[in-house]
């Protein structure tokens, strides 16, 4: 069964085309490579792709509706997808809002058109949502059953947005889905706008740390292994029908540990031989003070289990970081 996976170039799908590559799965990766960071890593993130037997790669923008036309033509035989493109970030949807409609919103139409199209010859629809969605909920842990219509950054209501249309695609057309609310996600080959990634490079540039929330914040760092091994763990599963007979599910995909910022620092400090020069900032717009993940609905239906803290985590990173940039 081949696997279409969109934003393969990117962190995540990098790491989830190498592992179904593992598996002997047939893959076709698509992305636009576009310059929201240096798209040179990108590009390096698909050499090594390149690698794996079985793995095609289509460059275009999955919300121009022409690259689904490519895709088909050239690949008629897609009986799942993996669709983490998007436009990510929550500080950034202040700078440039119509970026996140654009590849989050029509995007994610085009996807969920294109499944509609495929019909039953698709087995199941993964996709990227985000622990955003909960907003400024105040109990913790995030739970799948909490609300989330108080979304407080765009990135957030465009995620909820995905969520909300997935449904009614399995209501309407039968299209079997199930979102992901991944909480933030950290390793080898990160992205760079992420925290690891910016102030590993600024400890080894002796530049300061701008932390906000004064480093009080804390948030469920979640290693890229175990996230990997949440989406092939849910690939396999379609959702079953609701009591509505609606075919769509939500998990979260967490590390079920939540982690102060200035903890986080610390083990970055600890695996670069720096010390952090920090700058102790106010909470920012559109981020929230905690995340937190309950998994026990991914515990129960996919048998998740994330292995990896941050003091694992964290030096795999750092020897990644140094390998790449030669530090």
């Amino acid at each position: 069964m081949v696997v279409l996976v969109t934003g393969v170039a990117g962190f995540i799908g990098m790491h989830l085309a190498l592992a179904l590559g593992e598996q002997g799965r047939e893959i076709v990766g698509v992305d636009n490579l576009n310059d929201y960071y240096d798209p040179s890593l990108k590009r390096a993130r698909l050499a090594k792709l390149a690698e794996i037997e079985g793995f095609s790669f289509v460059e275009g923008d999955i919300a121009d509706q022409a690259t689904f036309g490519e895709i088909k033509n050239k690949h008629p035989q897609i009986g799942q997808i993996v669709h983490l493109a998007a436009q990510a970030g929550v500080r950034y949807s202040l700078e440039s809002p119509r970026s996140y409609i654009r590849a989050n919103i029509d995007g994610h139409l085009n996807i969920l058109e294109f499944a509609r199209e495929l019909g039953g010859g698709l087995n199941h629809l993964v996709y990227a949502s985000s622990s955003s969605v909960y907003g400024g909920n105040k109990k913790q842990p995030f739970s799948i059953e909490d609300r989330v219509d108080r979304p407080v950054s765009l990135y957030a209501a465009t995620k909820r947005a995905d969520e909300l249309m997935s449904y009614t695609y399995g209501h309407l057309f039968d299209v079997r889905s199930t979102g992901l609310r991944f909480f933030t996600v950290y390793g080898p080959w990160g992205r760079p706008d992420m925290a690891a990634y910016i102030f590993t490079r600024k400890m080894f540039a002796g530049e300061v740390l701008d932390v906000y929330n004064h480093g009080e914040s804390r948030r469920d760092f979640t290693y890229i292994d175990d996230i990997v091994s949440g989406v092939l763990a849910v690939l396999d599963r379609p959702p079953p029908r609701d009591p509505d007979g609606v075919p769509h599910r939500v998990y979260n995909l967490g590390n079920n540990r939540t982690e102060r910022l200035k903890d986080f620092i610390g083990e970055i400090e600890a695996a670069t031989g720096r010390e952090a020069k920090l700058r102790l900032l106010p909470l920012q717009p559109g981020d929230v003070p905690e995340t937190y993940a309950d998994i026990d609905a991914s515990k129960r239906d996919l048998g998740y289990e994330p292995a990896t803290t941050i003091k694992e985590g964290i030096p795999r990173f750092v020897d990644w970081y140094r390998s790449y940039h030669k530090v």
